[in-house]
């Protein structure tokens, strides 16, 4: 039996595609290891564990920032938090279920929290606020963990704010897309990056990060699941060691 298939029998997801979905996000474990396609065959005694459901989180950007939390194996509980480009809090609400003790909430929009995550104790709503733009009246807590996954800006202007608040040891995830990041040279049609650009983008990031003062790149992967465009899109972390 395919596992998209077996999925479905034992009801842990109600269709094909919604299993399919989660099995590209890496969300399925087969004999403990994550599973790559939906058409393996599964035996009856093979052990087939499910670690959540694309489909749970208020935005899909939830998937990915649990991908690179899990790669890295970084730890959120009790630490303080800043979500750039937060929108409708994908990234928030990971790191409210891993047990974060506050999280800034930063995005240019407004009204654009899901009711859930704006209604959390724990969450500052930084409506109206650009990352480049962030100041110590802003953010004024050392911060533990940045995650990152802004759109129609380079990561090289919007992340340098925030790590300047960073406490020693702090750790980063964000997420790269090479369509903001290439220029229009390097885009091609459907807004698609050119074949061959988009890897290359993500090498040029995590050696920025390796440049700048006190930070070291962890490593980066690609996304578990294409931008919302179709783009492929990379996951980079890094750590602050001075």
């Amino acid at each position: 039996m395919r596992l998209d298939q077996y999925l479905v029998e034992q009801k842990n997801f109600p269709s094909r595609a919604r299993a399919q979905t989660a099995i590209k996000a890496g969300l399925v474990r087969v004999s403990g290891a994550v599973a790559t396609k939906a058409s393996i065959r599964i035996a009856a005694d093979v052990r087939v564990d499910v670690d959540g459901d694309i489909h749970e989180y208020v935005s899909r950007g939830g998937v990915k920032l649990e991908a690179i939390l899990r790669q890295f194996e970084i730890n959120v509980a009790g630490k303080i938090c800043v979500d750039l480009g937060a929108s409708t809090g994908g990234f928030t609400e990971v790191l409210l279920n891993a047990g974060a003790a506050k999280i800034y909430a930063v995005d240019v929009g407004t009204g654009q929290l899901h009711p859930k995550i704006a209604g959390d104790k724990r969450v500052i709503n930084l409506e109206k606020t650009h990352a480049k733009d962030l100041n110590r009246d802003l953010i004024v807590d050392p911060l533990d963990i940045i995650v990152c996954d802004v759109s129609f800006i380079s990561l090289k202007k919007a992340l340098p704010p925030a790590l300047a608040f960073a406490a020693p040891g702090a750790q980063l995830a964000a997420l790269i897309k090479p369509q903001f990041e290439v220029g229009r040279q390097g885009i091609g049609k459907g807004g698609i990056v050119k074949d061959g650009m988009a890897e290359p983008v993500a090498i040029d990031i995590e050696n920025w990060i390796n440049q700048l003062s006190g930070w070291k790149s962890t490593g980066y992967f690609e996304s578990p699941i294409k931008g919302g465009d179709g783009n492929r899109e990379f996951l980079v972390g890094a750590i602050k060691t001075a």
